[in-house]
């Protein structure tokens, strides 16, 4: 494991769990109950699963940038991304710490309070939906609840591939963007999340270009007109200015998606999430494409 201080089989054989997590879900007994998440995307796979951490970074922000699911009233807040507030993880004496390569800078001083797992969906050399799926296997094994887990990837794959049975056939290539500010934007190419769940929604990415381990490339305004026969697809939420601003520029009034009407916007969904997120990308994108509720 990339985290050589925790070898799983000894930890997870010793550990005493209890018969509930959080929430009132069955747990395997001998398993770790307690969790403490580091990763927007982590917590998100664990709710997946019915579990319920102890705490997640950020916790506050979470409805800004997930739409959904809700996170629980019940979970503590760590503090700001990659500065957990050490004192309140302590407090919570979780039996386990999920954390991520971009949140290893916390992991020393994490690990003297309970053994940290890294589990990496963005940046791990694989696309994040496939990914997502193995780190979904992985939490799986690590809380003795690999059959949900196995029926959870099942029923999202499922979903998405009802969602595609909706579409009509032939429909324009979509334009996935996050709008930083008023005059840039990050796109979404093939390797996100956004462009494994329209490929698996039989929809065509209209971004060739290679993008980072995020999967975006951050671009100007103007570099959108390269792609004027696409469907422009905006992901909320932007900077409050965004829109009133764009609507009164000239640069943005005569892109040719824009003057052909075909920009939509989406509610918030987590933008380097997991399962979770993938399906609501994909019943957001189905509403959007054919007007009806997905």
């Amino acid at each position: 494991m990339p985290h050589s201080s925790l070898h799983r089989r000894a930890f997870l054989t010793t550990l005493l769990g209890a018969a509930c997590l959080p929430g009132g879900v069955s747990a395997t007994p001998g398993f770790p109950k307690r969790i403490a998440v580091f990763d927007y995307a982590l917590a998100e796979l664990l709710l997946l699963l019915g579990v319920e951490p102890v705490a997640v970074m950020s916790a506050a922000d979470w409805p800004k940038w997930t739409g959904e699911p809700p996170l629980p009233p019940g979970v503590m807040d760590l503090g700001a991304s990659q500065e957990p507030s050490l004192e309140r993880l302590a407090a919570l004496k979780p039996d386990l710490i999920l954390s991520t390569e971009y949140t290893s800078l916390a992991e020393p001083a994490a690990a003297r309070i309970a053994p940290v797992e890294r589990l990496t969906i963005y940046g791990s050399g694989t696309d994040p939906l496939p990914r997502a799926r193995e780190v979904t296997t992985a939490i799986g094994e690590l809380l003795g609840l690999s059959g949900r887990a196995e029926q959870a990837i099942a029923d999202v794959d499922a979903e998405i591939a009802a969602l595609s049975r909706r579409l009509r056939p032939n429909l324009p290539p979509l334009l996935i963007v996050a709008f930083m500010d008023t005059r840039h934007a990050r796109v979404f190419g093939r390797a996100s999340l956004f462009g494994d769940t329209l490929e698996g929604l039989g929809l065509r990415n209209a971004y060739p270009e290679a993008v980072n381990v995020w999967g975006f490339n951050t671009v100007g305004i103007e570099d959108l007109a390269s792609y004027g026969e696409a469907t422009l697809l905006s992901i909320d939420p932007a900077p409050a200015d965004t829109w009133p601003t764009l609507d009164r520029s000239p640069l943005w009034t005569e892109l040719p998606f824009v003057k052909a009407g075909r920009v939509t916007r989406l509610a918030p969904v987590l933008t380097f999430g997991a399962l979770s997120s993938a399906r609501r990308f994909a019943r957001l994108v189905t509403e959007a494409l054919t007007d009806q509720p997905a």
